[in-house]
């Protein structure tokens, strides 16, 4: 058994050391998300393997056609739109077969918050309202067209609708500029807990009948999900939303040393994500395996099979 565990890792060291030298990218989100930080900490650790990485911007639907484009190597994605770029499904143009999934690692939740006095208490109160919402190409900007269309709503029946990063949402609601403020990430997140700390807020929570119409007319991917009280000043109660699973997915033809040396590094060093993440504390190797609807790297498989938890 020693001779054959052995054998194992000599062999894993021998991969890892022919991605020294190679050149890679990453799609990452926007600033005031998780997957910013999370892009530069694979950097860093890619980087002690001798890996360059380019850390780029993107969003969930950009992410995925950036992987399927070969535009980038790596990228984050949502359980959503990756499933619907392999389906070929809008806003994708044929079935993509260029894209393979390498971890899955925590959920995202779809939040919208207002200011208290804004009168806003549920999605058929935005009707009229000055919103905001991600650039296009951004998963979080997806759902929220989602949800208007499941309420019976597009952006035409708003007041006005800003297509912006998270950091210039808050700015935009700080302000008085915006009647709501959303966002696709982890829980806290960081936007919400800056505009939380100025504002007063609140959450406009979804019903489970109103997920179940968007998993039924949309996407069956989405999931009903739970903001527990307390997740931000001011919130008494739990608030149920929509949410997906955020996943590190890259080309499938991508170096086997490169992902062996990604694979190694998440695992090994998944305490220190856990504090750029909070929703990564409890990540398990069967979590990270979990595919999701999304076919597995050969290494990325590999690696999972080498290690069961």
């Amino acid at each position: 058994m020693r001779r054959i565990l052995m054998t194992g890792i000599v062999a894993m060291a021998a991969v890892t050391g022919q991605a020294h030298g190679q050149q890679i990218k990453i799609m990452t989100g926007p600033q005031g998300g998780s997957w910013y930080p999370l892009g530069g900490a694979i950097q860093s650790m890619l980087s002690a393997e001798g890996i360059g990485v380019q850390v780029l911007p993107g969003g969930g639907v950009a992410n995925a056609q950036g992987v399927q484009g070969g535009q980038t190597d790596l990228a984050f994605g949502n359980s959503i739109s990756v499933v619907d770029a392999l389906e070929g499904r809008a806003p994708f143009e044929g079935k993509a077969d260029n894209i393979c999934l390498m971890a899955t690692l925590y959920p995202q939740y779809f939040q919208m918050v207002a200011p208290a006095d804004s009168g806003i208490a549920s999605v058929e109160d935005l009707k009229g309202k000055r919103i905001t919402t991600q650039p296009v190409g951004n998963t979080a900007e997806q759902v929220m067209r989602a949800i208007l269309q499941t309420a019976g709503y597009s952006y035409d029946d708003m007041r006005s609708v800003d297509y912006v990063s998270y950091s210039d949402g808050v700015g935009l609601v700080q302000d008085g500029n915006a009647d709501m403020f959303s966002a696709g990430t982890t829980a806290p997140a960081s936007a919400i807990m800056d505009l939380a700390n100025s504002t007063d807020i609140t959450m406009i929570p979804l019903t489970e009948e109103f997920i179940g119409k968007m998993r039924a007319e949309i996407n069956p991917g989405y999931a009903s999900l739970t903001i527990a009280a307390g997740t931000y000043p001011g919130q008494a109660e739990d608030v149920v939303v929509v949410g997906y699973m955020t996943q590190l997915i890259g080309r499938c033809d991508l170096d086997d040393a490169v992902v062996t040396a990604l694979m190694t590094n998440l695992w090994e060093q998944r305490n220190d994500l856990a504090t750029i993440s909070a929703a990564m504390r409890d990540l398990t190797i069967e979590k990270m395996r979990d595919e999701g609807g999304v076919p597995l790297h050969a290494a990325a498989k590999a690696f999972y099979d080498s290690n069961p938890g």
